[in-house]
């Protein structure tokens, strides 16, 4: 499968500010990118860093009055999707060093909290069976809702609002892995399908020696992401954090699959 991708920014600068920019999807072994192009309007220069994990770039700019910036690409997808539920959990002392990080709570996955709920309704369950339960969990308790959420609501809140979008069935999902002590993280995407068109978040989960795309809220099927960065929750995978005060002109995200 290929995506054409095409994203818009435009954001009012009151003064020189700042600005961290994560869209441009990562060139990986299982999505190519075949073509991309990236465009700031008014910025003199800017500089590529590594994101987490060295999964794809984050770019570092600075701008002032009228910020807009375009982002184009193909990406084709040769990613193979086992069922979720065929995967084996790996035994914790087996875990690679690089995965363990992903067991522990962070800003938006309290997992601690939620440990006696994962053993009381998915206890009976192991590995990628218990992940697929508590995916279809999800997605038959929760309600996709835009506006009903904000950039503090945590998977806690989620989880007693049982209502949000696309960030915060991936904040659940992820807190309820950590706290069946499977290591999870959460993945910036693009996909098409998504309602409405945007930006996309799903989790990964580390089973069977490798990290696995999972989609509570059903749109996205794992052979038709293209990851954008992953990271311990959305506060390290943000497309665009803003260090002074923006004002929101304009935003669009189009995924178009051939």
């Amino acid at each position: 499968m290929i995506l054409n991708i095409d994203v818009h920014l435009a954001y009012q600068l009151s003064q020189p500010t700042d600005l961290l920019l994560q869209i441009e999807a990562a060139d990986l072994d299982d999505q190519t990118l075949l073509d991309s192009q990236i465009d700031f309007f008014d910025v003199p220069d800017f500089t590529r860093v590594p994101a987490d994990e060295a999964l794809g770039n984050r770019i570092w700019l600075k701008a002032d009055g009228l910020f807009r910036c375009t982002y184009s690409a193909r990406v084709q997808i040769a990613r193979s999707a086992p069922d979720v539920r065929t995967l084996e959990a790996v035994p914790l002392h087996l875990l690679p060093g690089d995965t363990v990080r992903y067991l522990m709570p962070s800003r938006y996955c309290p997992s601690d909290e939620f440990q006696t709920f994962v053993a009381a309704e998915f206890g009976h369950l192991r590995g990628g069976a218990q992940i697929a339960a508590i995916r279809d969990w999800i997605y038959g308790a929760f309600s996709y809702v835009p506006g009903v959420s904000n950039a503090q609501t945590t998977a806690l809140d989620s989880f007693v609002q049982r209502q949000g979008i696309c960030r915060d069935f991936a904040h659940v999902l992820v807190t309820l892995a950590r706290a069946a002590t499977i290591p999870a993280r959460f993945a910036s995407v693009y996909a098409p399908g998504v309602t409405p068109p945007d930006f996309h978040a799903v989790a990964e989960v580390y089973l069977d020696g490798g990290w696995h795309l999972v989609d509570a809220t059903g749109m996205s099927p794992a052979e038709t992401i293209a990851r954008i960065g992953v990271g311990a929750d959305a506060a390290s995978v943000a497309f665009l954090n803003i260090f002074g005060q923006a004002d929101f002109v304009a935003q669009s995200v189009s995924v178009r699959a051939e």
